[in-house]
């Protein structure tokens, strides 16, 4: 073997040590990051923290229950605005690749998943709190909904454009109209990617807490009206950890430590439908 033939060696070896290197420096501080707040969170989980209220100043015990019921709500009714809208914009965008409108819209999109998420809760407040005379779970839906628009209009536009042009060609030969093509051949192939990009979006909203300062602000009761201030996981975290409290400290851990595992679970589970589902080409 030449000098040649081994410096050749030697630098593909240095250069996949180097690569190797960089992606455990990446995950070195996530791994240091889940232990910590496991640590400090998982010795204040129990049944008694997941079913009761916070319990006022001075009392010790109390759980997040009500923040529990919040996120839930307010993540779903976000939901429910952002996901058909996004997956309708991203179908268009598929549909029409060379057309101004679509063009403007992709920047317009691309804008908007760039915008700081302190900004979208001042343009919420401005929007909806104010004229509704009052802070609101549904003003902090809309902020977050807002948030998760681009990532389901891109995840369902890149998703339909990986699909082969035969499989429209074949349905349109085959007498069917233009929307049964994209509910009945185009999404079934493409779920895979599209569902992805919508658990993403949940994952991606799920902690996000300065919208929610300006719109849902919180609070302390069990709620379900959509039109009153909501607690939420965030919120409950933020307002306890900077409390001089050490009990509210406590919570703020265990709270942490399930939005956690809550936002992980998302994660894990967009993979496996990714697997489940895979576009074929």
């Amino acid at each position: 073997m030449n000098v040649q033939v081994k410096y050749r060696i030697g630098k593909s070896i240095g250069f996949q040590a180097l690569v190797i290197l960089l992606s455990a420096a990446c995950v070195v501080p996530l791994i240091f990051i889940l232990i910590y707040i496991i640590q400090a969170g998982i010795t204040k989980i129990n049944w008694h923290f997941l079913t009761n209220l916070p319990k006022p100043v001075g009392e010790t015990g109390g759980g997040i229950a009500n923040a529990l019921l919040g996120s839930t709500i307010i993540i779903l009714v976000a939901s429910v605005i952002a996901i058909p809208f996004g997956i309708l914009c991203g179908i268009y965008l598929s549909e029409n690749k060379n057309s101004k409108l679509a063009y403007w819209s992709r920047l317009c999109i691309d804008i908007l998943q760039g915008i700081p998420s302190i900004v979208i809760g001042i343009v919420a407040y401005f929007w909806l709190v104010k004229p509704l005379g009052g802070f609101s779970a549904l003003s902090g839906s809309v902020a977050l909904a807002i948030m998760m628009l681009p990532i389901v209009v891109r995840s369902t536009e890149e998703t339909l454009l990986l699909l082969p042009d035969s499989l429209r060609e074949a349905a349109f030969a085959l007498g069917m109209p233009f929307h049964r093509v994209i509910l009945k051949v185009l999404i079934p192939c493409g779920i895979s990617g599209i569902l992805s990009g919508v658990m993403l979006s949940i994952a991606r909203i799920t902690g996000e807490t300065a919208p929610l300062l300006f719109t849902a602000f919180g609070n302390p009761y069990l709620s379900t009206n959509v039109l009153k201030p909501m607690q939420s996981l965030p919120l409950l975290i933020f307002n306890y950890a900077t409390s001089p409290y050490n009990e509210w400290h406590d919570l703020a851990w265990g709270a942490s430590c399930i939005l956690l595992i809550w936002v992980l679970s998302l994660n894990i589970f967009t993979k496996l439908i990714t697997r489940k589902w895979k576009v074929q080409l």
